[in-house]
């Protein structure tokens, strides 16, 4: 079973892809996280006329050793610097392939990010995006980095967050918006146990769907 997850920055789609893959005894990848390390590879070079070329280099030598650092990359930096990145074809073509192999292993898997319902697993057996507003999404990132011990500028986060949403809305080589198959799930106003839940009977749903129609 493949599960895809999409949604917009810290709409809950990470936390919830990793709650339906525990449920489900699936693997799991969070694909920002691939971008997010070719960013913050390429950081030091944002202005470089050859911006491009190295960060399409450094997305064909990710490897997994790039994804161990997780205070890192999870940081607010390392998001805006992933959106950077994601808008270059090549750079999203490297991921691509790294992705559906991950999604296609044996038993399936459940897959976080932006395209993957669209774009990295169109075949997907469940799709769901994962939707709340801005300013939740700002709270929850806010609380999620000062348990981190990082002191936040909520006004500042909000509008990186507003700010990413419209890069990657403009992004023509993402999937920012729901796949037509994909079921919305809402959590503006749920807590992460009620919207795990709500993920779960989706996913139940869809699935008793596909055995009654087989």
């Amino acid at each position: 079973m493949i599960i895809a997850v999409d949604g917009p920055a810290a709409s809950g789609k990470g936390t919830l892809a990793a709650g339906l893959a525990a449920h489900y005894g699936l693997a799991h990848l969070d694909t920002g996280l691939l971008y997010r390390a070719v960013g913050l590879a390429v950081r030091g070079h944002l202005d470089a006329p050859d911006f491009e070329v190295r960060a399409i280099e450094a997305a064909r030598a990710l490897d997994a050793a790039h994804l161990t650092n997780l205070r890192e990359l999870t940081g607010a930096e390392a998001g805006m610097l992933a959106s950077r990145v994601a808008v270059i074809g090549e750079v999203r073509a490297a991921m691509r392939q790294y992705q559906r192999d991950f999604a296609h292993r044996p038993g399936g898997a459940v897959l976080d990010g932006r395209d993957i319902g669209t774009v990295v697993c169109p075949d997907a057996d469940v799709k769901l995006f994962i939707a709340a507003d801005s300013k939740a999404r700002m709270e929850r990132r806010a609380r999620q980095l000062e348990a981190r011990g990082e002191v936040v500028d909520r006004y500042a986060l909000y509008h990186q967050i507003e700010e990413r949403d419209a890069r990657d809305m403009a992004n023509p080589h993402g999937g920012f918006y729901q796949a037509a198959d994909a079921v919305l799930l809402d959590t503006t106003q749920l807590g992460i146990e009620a919207a795990l839940q709500a993920a779960v009977a989706i996913v139940d749903k869809v699935m008793a769907g596909k055995v009654r129609g087989s």
